[in-house]
This record gives C-alpha cells, sequence and structure tokens, in this order.
C-alpha cells in the first residue's frame, strides 16, 4: 500500500487539488472514491476529446497504519493533531505525527514540482452513524463557496469547537500559497452508497473551483447530492459539542442517526455517571456509534 492514490497533471494551468481519504482509518470510501475518480480522469479523455483538466490532481491516504488496521486511529486522532508544533517535533513517538509529516511533506513536494500558487484540500470522511451528507467549511470565503456547491448542508461552526483538524491547518500562513479546505462527509463508513456521493461531491468541487467545464459534468453528480439532501438544512449552525474521553465510559443510545431531530431533556447517551440528556433541542450530528472518538454527539440547528 502507497499513501499517494494517484495523480493527474492538468493540460492547462489551475489549481492543485489534493483529495485526502482516510484521515480516520475505518473510513475507506473515501479512499476508494479517489480510487475511482483517478479512472475517471484516466478514461474521460478518450471518450470525450474536448475534456481538459485545467490544474493538477493529487491523492492521498491520510493516516496509513489506521486504515490498514480498519481503525480511526493508532495513538491519537489524527485530524486533531494538525499543527506547526507536529511539524517541528524532532521525534515521532506518536504515530499520527509521523502520519502528518508525511502527508504535509508529500503535499509541499507536489506544490514544488506543479509550481502550483493555489492549493485546494478536500478531506473526505464518513460517519459511524446512519443517513445525513454534510460539508464543513473553514472560515474563507471561497471554502463556503464550495461547500455551498457541494449540494448538501452546510454546517458552520463545528471548526470553533475543535482543534487541530485539516481545516485548522491548511491555510497560506502554513502552507506558503493560496490555500483552502473544506471537508466533505459522504454518509455511513461502510455504506457503498457513500463513495457514489464522495464521488459526486469531488467532481462537483472541481466544477466549482473552474478545474473541469460544466459541461462535461453529468447531472447525475449533482442529483446523487441533491436527492439525499432534500429533506435536510441547507445552512445548519453548531450550538453545543459533547466531548468526551475514554473513562467516561460513553455509550450513545441506539436509533439515532445525522439529523434525527432531539429535544432538550431527550435521553440520548450515558455514560459513567449515569444518564446524558440533550441540552438543546435541534438535530444531532455525528452520535458516536464506534468504540474511538473524542466527540460524543453535536446539536446544530438551522440557520436562518
Amino acid at each position: 500500500m502507497q499513501r499517494i492514490i494517484g495523480r493527474v497533471r492538468g493540460d492547462n494551468p489551475g489549481p492543485l487539488l489534493v483529495l485526502i481519504g482516510a484521515m480516520h482509518g475505518n473510513e475507506p470510501a473515501g479512499v476508494k472514491a479517489v480510487e475511482y475518480l483517478f479512472k475517471m480522469l484516466e478514461v474521460e479523455p478518450i471518450r470525450n476529446p474536448d475534456f481538459t483538466l485545467s490544474g493538477n490532481v493529487l491523492g492521498l491516504i491520510g493516516n496509513m497504519k489506521a486504515y490498514k488496521h480498519n481503525q480511526r486511529f493508532i495513538d491519537r486522532d489524527m485530524n486533531r493533531c494538525w499543527s506547526s508544533n507536529t511539524l517541528d517535533e524532532p521525534m515521532a513517538s506518536i504515530s499520527e505525527h509521523e502520519e502528518i509529516k508525511q502527508v504535509h511533506d508529500t503535499i509541499i513536494q507536489e506544490i514544488k514540482e506543479t509550481g502550483s500558487d493555489t492549493l485546494i484540500l478536500m478531506d473526505l470522511h464518513t460517519t459511524s452513524s446512519d443517513q445525513g451528507i454534510f460539508s464543513i467549511p473553514s472560515e474563507s470565503e471561497e471554502s463556503l463557496t464550495i461547500a455551498k456547491e457541494l449540494h448538501a448542508p452546510v454546517i458552520l461552526g463545528i471548526a470553533d469547537g475543535l482543534k487541530g483538524t485539516s481545516l485548522h491547518y491548511f491555510n497560506e500562513e502554513n502552507i506558503g500559497i493560496d490555500t483552502t479546505a473544506v471537508v466533505f462527509e459522504s454518509g455511513q463508513h461502510e455504506d457503498p452508497l457513500s463513495v457514489n456521493r464522495a464521488i459526486a461531491a469531488i467532481i462537483n468541487c472541481m466544477r466549482t473551483v473552474n478545474m473541469i467545464d460544466g459541461k462535461h459534468v453529468e447531472n447525475v453528480h449533482d442529483n446523487i447530492l441533491i436527492e439525499f439532501s432534500k429533506p435536510l438544512p441547507k445552512v445548519a449552525e453548531l450550538i453545543y459539542g459533547h466531548a468526551i474521553s475514554e473513562e467516561d465510559a460513553f455509550i450513545m443510545k441506539p436509533g439515532f442517526a445525522n439529523f434525527s431531530l432531539v429535544s432538550k431533556g431527550d435521553w440520548i447517551a450515558n455514560d459513567k455517571d449515569g444518564k446524558i440528556l440533550a441540552p438543546h433541542s435541534g438535530r444531532l450530528l455525528m452520535p458516536l456509534y464506534q468504540k474511538q472518538g473524542e466527540d460524543g454527539f453535536f446539536i446544530i440547528e438551522e440557520a436562518l
């Protein structure tokens, strides 16, 4: 297994699009989606001679060691470790720190080789709970524009309650060129359709940043996302995040899914201290149904 899933150099100038799958090792859909994308990019110019790619695409596996073991992380959640301090450490005693260094160095090398002056990073994720796709933008306007064009609910404020994510790290200050990051959550970890939705989101992103012409994008890619998002809010904001540790013995009550409606006071989980009641009314996001994780659940509300 290699970290680089694939790379394609475009016919015309444009941004460098970096696609990361399996930042969490138990989320294979992103990796599979990127593999399929490179096959599509290989075939498309043959079946469509007018097709051109502006810019370059690089696909990476984020946490290789965790991916091999099909677990979220080895020592620490990789998507809580992105920082300059991590990259400056002389020795990587933590597995995920070494993974971060290798991903970072690979991207920087790709920037040098392509001469790119713009980086778009798309971090592809899935959730342990069923239903619901969504995007998480950074604070930049460009990231919000991309997120809105993915035809999935846009969740605001998630990054404010977390530290060390790809959204926090990938910016011009850290990378040295104009950089925009966005996260896309394509569904449940093992749902085969999560792969299809991730592919559709990548293609929509490429169209939004003018890497491919809209006339070459089949309607099916829009429809996959639009149909799945129909009953969901277009934009929502975080109002509560429930952080947990291993010592909490947190267990989510069964039956919840992304965007499940809850009322204040509803019994939604348990930990060593007993029942956990919803502190606010709203919709659940990412209720935790896996052993590893630092967030038990989030509560969001539709933005007015």
